[in-house]
């Protein structure tokens, strides 16, 4: 069920990358915003290999909403998270301790990212006894916080060019975004594969 994307999708995502003078990621990181922040919500594919290497709890920011995120934004000092696909950058240390700095790739829906600091990081609220005591994991700034224990190896599997798509079926974004909306040579050469 939470397998890797078949092969076909995986190359219409790598044309629409390519088209962009981007290459493609060997490792994706998934976001389904539209699950409770209680439930794993994050999923790390090595895309190479067909593995799954994570499945873990994430956080969402504190004005996306309560145990579900229904609000996002791209504007700074929202407090929100952000949807869409991102670049990763290089890790760093900073004042949420190693971190990993996202290019947002969508314009008008993440591609503030940098300005505002979205960064994977780890977080003591983030944690399934957060959940049990309180209905709900923590909440971020905006940025995707793991938990602490997990953070650093995680951030090591997704740095430097990977991707992360953060999912929530705003229709908005669905209808506008280029990397879900390839065109159709894309998606005939997907299904040709």
């Amino acid at each position: 069920m939470y397998g890797p994307r078949p092969p076909g999708r995986r190359i219409a995502a790598g044309v629409a990358l390519h088209r962009r003078g981007m290459s493609p990621a060997s490792r994706l990181a998934v976001i389904d915003y539209s699950r409770p922040s209680t439930e794993q919500r994050l999923w790390v594919f090595d895309l190479d290999s067909r593995t799954l290497l994570f499945r873990e709890l994430v956080a969402h920011g504190r004005n996306s909403g309560d145990n579900l995120a229904t609000r996002f934004s791209n504007a700074d000092e929202s407090l929100s998270s952000s949807i869409g696909l991102y670049r990763t950058m290089s890790p760093y240390s900073g004042h949420n301790g190693y971190s990993l700095r996202m290019q947002g790739l969508e314009p008008g829906f993440n591609d503030h990212a940098m300005e505002r600091a979205i960064v994977i990081h780890g977080a003591a609220y983030v944690s399934a006894d957060m959940a049990k005591q309180h209905g709900r994991i923590g909440r971020s700034w905006g940025c995707p916080a793991v938990r602490t224990a997990v953070a650093h190896q995680l951030i090591d599997a997704l740095k430097d060019g990977q991707l992360v798509f953060s999912y929530y079926p705003d229709q908005r974004w669905l209808g506008a975004s280029t990397y879900l909306n390839c065109g159709e040579s894309t998606a005939a050469l997907a299904r040709a594969n």
